[in-house]
């Protein structure tokens, strides 16, 4: 659990969170709006007016949980939905951006089956 690659994937994930969950709502990296039916689902989720806020906030909160080693595998859980959806909205609806959204999942799964003995109870 507490290998150097462990802990390089850990960082790795966390430095990912922070960025790109605080971009959701201070905008400082400059991104294409999406077209066709993902832009359609994009702005379907943005008229909400509190979903890219709140997977942000998630998002910034589990990086830095992951960057201080602080609650890993229930940081971990969290982030599991989010990036499954983050990888099915790119292979279903805009393939170009699949391989960030793959890179979060894998490196998600890999933290998850280095502390699978956290989660056996969960599984009796």
């Amino acid at each position: 659990m507490n290998s150097m690659f462990t802990k390089i994937v850990r960082i790795l994930l966390g430095i990912m969170l922070v960025v790109f969950g605080a971009n959701k709502f201070l905008h400082f990296i400059p991104m294409d709006a999406p077209t066709g039916s993902a832009g359609d689902f994009m702005n379907s989720l943005g008229a909400t007016g509190y979903i890219f806020p709140f997977v942000g906030v998630l998002e910034v909160i589990i990086g830095v949980m992951l960057l201080l080693k602080k609650w890993i595998a229930f940081a971990l859980i969290l982030l599991a939905p989010i990036s499954i959806n983050i990888l099915l909205f790119h292979l279903f609806l805009d393939i170009p951006g699949v391989g960030a959204a793959l890179l979060v999942t894998v490196l998600n799964a890999i933290l998850i089956y280095k502390h699978w003995k956290q989660y056996n109870s969960l599984f009796l």
